[in-house]
């Protein structure tokens, strides 16, 4: 059943319901990555957004620090969907950061930001190569603000 499904707007799930569902440690890591890092707690919102065929429906995982986001995690069975904001200021120093990282980040970056001043990563974490790349964007991103 998708997530959604399983947690509808009336129905916020709990942060273990949150883990279960995901089930993947590379969501773990992150998510104590980001409290022990920057002090922040997640918190949740509900996200009625139809596009890519309810891909980003329903409820969402978003971690802000100084009011802004750092990334929003949108719980999916086995591995972590998540959008990291690049902002302006951040915008030069993710295009030094992008020859560090994987192929895969280096592509998402391409078609994300081409020619925009700011974009939105949606990352799809797999494996910890990924993860690494999220996290270093994350960083970018705190360390502007």
């Amino acid at each position: 059943m998708q997530w959604n499904e399983l947690y509808g707007s009336g129905n916020e799930p709990t942060e273990s319901q949150i883990r279960e569902y995901i089930d993947s440690p590379l969501f773990e890591d992150l998510d104590i990555w980001l409290r022990q890092t920057f002090n922040v707690k997640p918190k949740l919102f509900y996200s009625n957004c139809a596009m890519d065929k309810g891909l980003w429906k329903g409820w969402n995982v978003k971690y802000k620090k100084s009011g802004k986001a750092l990334c929003t995690i949108y719980p999916k069975q086995g591995y972590i969907l998540s959008l990291v904001p690049v902002g302006e200021r951040e915008m030069t120093e993710a295009e030094l950061l992008m020859p560090l990282c994987t192929v895969y980040t280096q592509n998402l970056f391409k078609t994300s930001a081409s020619g925009r001043s700011s974009t939105s990563l949606a990352f799809v974490a797999e494996n910890e190569d990924v993860l690494h790349d999220m996290k270093s964007v994350i960083t970018l991103r705190v360390a502007k603000h």
